[in-house]
């Protein structure tokens, strides 16, 4: 059974990843993993965690654009792994499926937070002037323009739709291929393409004054 402390705490969430000697075996690790996790086996569920904790909070707080929530609903989504070990079968990469936890869970999240409506595109806005402007003396003035173009893509990323941000994460900054997207969103490798095709129609709008500036 799931010991209640490793439920309650996200302190397993801390450890350091447990690395694979060759990158082309990762997934029948990772199946070998999920087998031990079936039988009970805590030890393995740490590896497992250690391994892809920092993949599945980055993705959440790029899509939720709040890095505060993201290591909660990282936690729920190892929870969701831990319950669900005894009936997974490798199918396809592990971190398909992994991928596919991840965006049920973020997409409810944002679903959730659109009927609250907790926070404005004025509060946002107001956010990311803080964070570019504060203490600006503390920073050269490269690196300052530096932290002020990527809270712009950032920002540009997460005004885009729900599907079309999470392909463009997955993409960017995980290297998953169309084929992995297509099956974490449950769309055609087709679909995907044409998500990413209006994505980056969209963010070279977004930020066509900083191309500008950096021709």
């Amino acid at each position: 059974m799931f010991s209640a402390d490793l439920a309650a705490t996200p302190y397993f969430l801390k450890m350091e990843a447990d690395p694979v000697p060759n990158p082309a075996e990762a997934s029948d690790y990772d199946f070998a993993l999920m087998e031990e996790i079936g039988a009970g086996d805590h030890a393995a569920f740490r590896r497992l965690v250690e391994r892809h904790q920092h993949a599945v909070i980055g993705t959440v707080a790029k899509m939720l654009g709040n890095a505060a929530e993201a290591e909660d609903i990282a936690q729920q989504v190892f929870l969701r792994i831990w319950k669900n070990a005894k009936r997974y079968r490798p199918e396809a990469k592990f971190t398909t499926y992994l991928f596919t936890i991840t965006r049920n869970l973020v997409f409810n999240e944002t679903r959730r937070r659109s009927r609250k409506k907790e926070v404005s595109a004025d509060e946002r806005e107001e956010t990311s002037h803080q964070l570019i402007e504060a203490n600006p003396d503390r920073q050269p003035d490269a690196e300052l323009l530096q932290a002020e173009l990527q809270q712009a893509v950032d920002d540009a990323i997460a005004a885009l739709p729900e599907a079309q941000r999470m392909a463009v994460v997955l993409r960017r900054y995980e290297q998953l291929s169309y084929e992995e997207i297509a099956v974490v969103l449950k769309l055609s490798v087709s679909a995907v393409k044409s998500l990413l095709f209006r994505a980056r129609t969209t963010l070279r709008e977004s930020l066509s004054g900083y191309l500008k500036d950096s021709d």
